[in-house]
Formats: structure tokens, C-alpha cells, sequence
């Protein structure tokens, strides 16, 4: 493929069109119905199972109808039919992170949000938005899921398919793409989640529960071990959880990593899974467990309900213990400040490179090797005198 640097761009003034960033804030969306249960279940099947082990295709169907049935007894019976803050909490991040990044870029930067599985914000019903508002700049940023690693493959294999069906004749309308695939690593996440975990223990706990027997499990997104070769999250959610036990531990000895797994049949999932880990901890002593979701950065159906249904079966066996289950980090002022400051080099970026034209139709399969490299050292230095 030929890139060609595009001279018209750099006499153009700062704030035409083509300088601006679309920002795509990617979730899972949750239906807030019980009906679109089961379709929803067979989409989130087909692209997640669909990476894992021995699972044949036709099982999807019938088992996503088996999990909506599952489902619905969780959800009606139990929870008079619970509708999930998970899509509401997301629009909160999405607006505090516009807010946020607004106040560095101005009107150069709009973030618009993309749900994996929910109409009508599933990706390509989006990326159409950004394409008709004019935008020719890209930055796809998966927020939901911090081991985002494995579950961002998804988010932008979804993007790219709806770029393939956006993509029209002739030049592509995108001239710059970018993307944030976690943040595991990040120090200020991992500051607040410890100091959160710490804060919620001095102000409910510490008064009756020595720190020695004060339990902390902390949350990550299960993962399937084998991946058919993807990388499939394992290692950014053990780095993460490494990272804020070691800030907790001198205080609070016992702490455990607990995994919210789906257990889908043959598939081996992480463990100690959650509930375990909290029994694991009350063996050793704990009389409050405190559960912290850490690898997730919205709350959803699987922090809220799974973790409600793990606690009261847990109650029902160590009924001595005290529970406590926190909130993710949702629309925390601090995490939206740190989810902007992220985005902000990656934007700056998309802001200062040459604009690259590509062009699909050019792709063809039997390019010998090397002719087409030779242009690319000539603008390089063109990069940045447009500011």
C-alpha cells in the first residue's frame, strides 16, 4: 500500500476538519431488557467463545437461549428484574472524559462511546456519526475492561469491520488512527484502587476488625487460560493485581486475586475464581472481606449480580463475616482526569503527524518486496511545522 503524504494539509488553518480527533470510548453495553437477554448472550458468545478453546459454532444459539433462561431466573426472581446502571455509568465517563479532554483541546476533540453488543451504539452505527460530523482522525479507547488486551482484539476487530463497510470508494475518509490498549500499568489507577480499598476499610471496618483479619479480594476479569494464541488478558490482570496488593499488604496481610470467571463448559478458566479467594481468606483468619473490583472500570452485571449472588452464598456459610462489595471506579472524578490525561499524548499525536491517505483499492497481493518503502523517508521531517 502506497502512503502518500498529503502537502494540501499543511496550509490549511488548525481548526478545519481535518483536525480534529473523534475519541471512541468502547463498553460492552448491557441490554436493559430481559428479551434482548439472549441475543445479546449469542453476540457476546460468538465474538468471545468463538477465541477460546474447542467450541463448536452451533452450540452458540441454543446456549445463549440456556444462559438467557439461567439469566432470567437471576434477574426476575432474585432481583425483580434488575436493569444494569452499567450503560448510564458509562455515558457519565464518556461526558466527564469530553469535559476533561475539552479543556486541553477545545471543540478539536469530541468523544462519542461504542458499545460492543447494544444497539444503537454498536460500533458501526457510530463510526457512520463520526464519519458524517466530518471527523478523519481516530482514537479507539476500551474502557470497560482493564485486562483490555484480549477484550480490545474484540473492540477493534468490530471497528475494523464497520471501517471496511464505511470505507466507499477511492481514499478512505480516515487519515489517522490510534489506540490505548490498557491500562494495567498505570500508576495513578493503581494509587486510587489501593487508596479506595484503604479508605473503605478505615471508615467501615477498622472499628471492629483488626487490619491482620481484614481480607481483600481483589477483582479481576476472568480469563480463559488457552486462547487458540490470543493473548488473552492473563498477564496484564495478574501485573495489575500484583501492583495494588503490593501497596495494601504491609497493613493488610490477607488479600487474595479473585476472578469473576464465566464458566462456560470446557474451558479452563482462572483461579482462585472469587469465592474461593474469600474462602480461602476466612481460613486464614479474616472476619470482613472487602471485594474491589480492580479489573473492571465500570460497574456491570457481572460486579453487581455475580458478586451479590457470591456474597450471599457466602453469608449463608460463614454468616460471622462481615461483606462489604465496593463499586468499580465509574465516574470517580479522579479516574475520569487520569482516563483523559491518557488519551491526551495519543491525541496530541493524531494531531501533529502528516495526514496519510490510504487507499484501499491499492492494496494488491503480489507487491514484490521493497519498491513502495522508498518513499516514506522523504516527509519525514515535514511533520510538525503545521501548528
Amino acid at each position: 500500500m502506497v502512503a502518500t503524504p498529503e502537502k494540501v494539509q499543511q496550509d490549511q488553518t488548525p481548526t478545519s476538519g481535518n483536525d480534529r480527533v473523534a475519541v471512541l470510548l468502547m463498553g460492552y453495553g448491557e441490554v436493559e431488557s430481559y428479551e434482548d437477554f439472549a441475543n445479546y448472550n449469542e453476540q457476546a458468545l460468538n465474538l468471545l467463545t468463538a477465541k477460546f478453546a474447542p467450541v463448536p459454532t452451533w452450540i452458540y444459539p441454543p446456549l445463549a437461549k440456556l444462559l438467557a433462561i439461567f439469566d432470567l431466573h437471576e434477574w426476575g426472581h432474585q432481583h425483580g428484574n434488575f436493569i444494569s446502571p452499567h450503560n448510564q455509568i458509562f455515558e457519565q465517563q464518556r461526558v466527564g472524559i469530553e469535559q476533561e479532554l475539552q479543556k486541553t483541546w477545545g471543540d478539536r476533540v469530541k468523544v462519542f462511546k461504542a458499545f460492543n453488543f447494544c444497539k444503537p451504539y454498536l460500533p458501526e452505527q457510530v463510526l457512520e456519526q463520526v464519519q458524517d460530523e466530518g471527523f478523519d482522525k481516530l482514537l479507539i479507547y476500551p474502557l470497560l475492561v482493564v485486562d483490555s488486551i484480549f477484550t480490545s482484539g474484540i473492540a477493534v476487530e468490530q471497528v475494523n469491520n464497520a471501517l471496511t463497510q464505511l470505507a466507499g470508494e477511492g481514499d478512505h475518509w480516515l487519515t489517522g488512527t490510534r489506540y490505548i490498549p490498557s491500562f494495567y500499568n498505570q500508576e495513578d489507577y493503581i494509587e486510587l484502587l489501593a487508596r479506595l480499598v484503604e479508605e473503605k476499610i478505615q471508615n467501615d471496618l477498622s472499628v471492629a476488625h483488626l487490619p491482620s483479619q481484614t481480607g481483600i479480594v481483589l477483582l479481576n476479569h476472568g480469563c480463559p487460560h488457552k486462547a487458540k494464541g490470543f493473548t488473552s488478558g492473563i498477564m496484564e490482570s495478574e501485573a495489575l493485581y500484583e501492583k495494588v496488593r503490593e501497596k495494601l499488604i504491609n497493613k493488610y496481610p490477607l488479600i487474595s486475586v479473585g476472578w469473576l470467571n464465566h464458566d462456560t463448559p470446557l474451558i479452563e478458566w482462572t483461579q482462585p475464581n472469587a469465592e474461593l479467594a474469600a474462602k480461602n481468606l476466612i481460613e486464614l483468619g479474616a472476619t470482613a472481606i472487602v471485594m474491589m473490583p480492580i479489573g473492571f472500570a465500570t460497574e456491570n452485571h457481572e460486579t453487581i449480580l455475580d458478586v451479590d449472588h457470591i456474597l450471599e452464598r457466602l453469608q449463608q456459610k460463614y454468616y460471622k463475616v462481615t461483606y462489604v462489595r465496593m463499586p468499580c471506579v465509574n465516574d470517580h472524578p479522579e479516574f475520569l482526569q487520569m482516563a483523559a490525561q491518557w488519551a491526551n499524548s495519543q491525541i496530541e499525536a493524531l494531531l501533529s503527524e502528516t495526514a496519510v491517505v490510504v487507499n484501499p483499492q491499492q492494496a494488491t497481493h503480489d507487491h514484490s518486496h521493497g519498491h513502495h518503502h522508498h518513499h516514506d523517508h522523504d516527509h519525514d521531517h515535514g511533520h510538525h511545522h503545521h501548528h
